[in-house]
């Protein structure tokens, strides 16, 4: 009996011990796929986790929807689009070719219509390594047979809808990527802004994907000029929404960089050095601070720009 009761200790023993073990990550469950809603107006709202901020359109007919996050955020994020509303996806759109905005197209379906600036198409059907960050996304659209890329697509500008429902897409040049989409919903005063401004930081700039360093604020410059009628802004990765003015400055943020850079070069400064010595300017209030690889990865863009346009290729 005594020996009975010792073995059941031990094994008792054994089996929290692995239960601690795997509390403690030797053996972790995955992380919950949590979205995160917040009300933008009556009819709009951002979704926010698992990639690229979200925003649901909630119209007449149904809803449409600008981007769709990373592999395995589809469902999760259809599943909380109907907290909101009881009515089809019937149209995602997404603003550029990264997997972690375009990834969630493949587990929605067919019958939604997907569009896309006519380079951000092609990008996503090449899948190139991100500029910075190689293999950073699953092809999912090769291992889907092609399903979820873009069937629809645009050059400059289009609208889809009509009234209080109307969407404009513009194309403004490249920047983040070369087929980089701004989203406006005219009735609300609002826009999807993508990763053209991500956040309050130095941009990814995607060269292998189109993107153009010195012409990014010149894109930039264009969207204010053309979007009158914003005052709020979704952003790519944000955790709340930002206004037009905000977008305003961070066109002065990336015009201060570029004229940066081309002193650095100019002054005959590798881009090593040139990107251990930078700082934002202290006038750019709330930015947060430079992370010293996308320094370097953008400089290296610009300074390869500039001797390409010097060398007149």
């Amino acid at each position: 009996m005594k020996r009975g009761v010792a073995l059941s200790v031990v094994v008792g023993v054994g089996m929290l011990s692995l239960v601690v073990a795997a509390q403690q990550g030797g053996a972790q469950a995955p992380a919950p796929k949590v979205v995160e809603v917040e009300k933008v107006k009556d009819n709009l709202f951002m979704m926010k986790g698992g990639g690229g901020n979200s925003a649901v359109f909630i119209t007449s007919s149904g809803i449409v929807l600008v981007d769709s996050k990373n592999a395995g955020w589809g469902q999760p994020l259809l599943d909380k689009i109907k907290t909101v509303s009881d009515k089809p996806v019937t149209t995602i759109i997404n603003t550029h070719s990264h997997g972690d905005h375009v990834s969630g197209n493949v587990e929605f379906p067919a019958t939604v219509e997907i569009i896309a600036h006519e380079n951000a198409k092609k990008e996503m059907e090449a899948w190139q390594p991100v500029t910075g960050i190689a293999n950073a996304f699953p092809n999912v659209f090769k291992e889907n047979n092609g399903r979820g890329l873009p069937k629809r697509t645009y050059k400059d500008k289009m609208s889809i809808g009509s009234g209080a429902d109307r969407v404009d897409l513009f194309y403004f040049g490249p920047g983040h990527t070369g087929g980089d989409t701004w989203v406006v919903f005219p009735a609300l005063r609002t826009a999807h802004v993508g990763d053209m401004f991500a956040n309050k930081n130095l941009p990814l700039i995607d060269a292998n994907n189109g993107g153009a360093g010195l012409q990014f604020p010149q894109t930039l410059s264009k969207a204010v000029a053309t979007m009158t009628n914003v005052d709020t802004l979704i952003n790519g990765h944000t955790m709340t929404t930002t206004t037009f003015n905000d977008l305003k400055q961070f066109v002065d943020f990336n015009k201060d960089f570029v004229a940066w850079a081309e002193a650095q070069m100019k002054a005959g400064k590798s881009v090593e050095q040139a990107a251990k010595e930078y700082k934002h300017p202290d006038k750019y209030v709330g930015y947060a601070a430079p992370q010293p690889a996308r320094v370097l990865t953008n400089l290296q863009i610009m300074y390869d720009e500039m001797k390409k346009k010097g060398s007149g290729t």
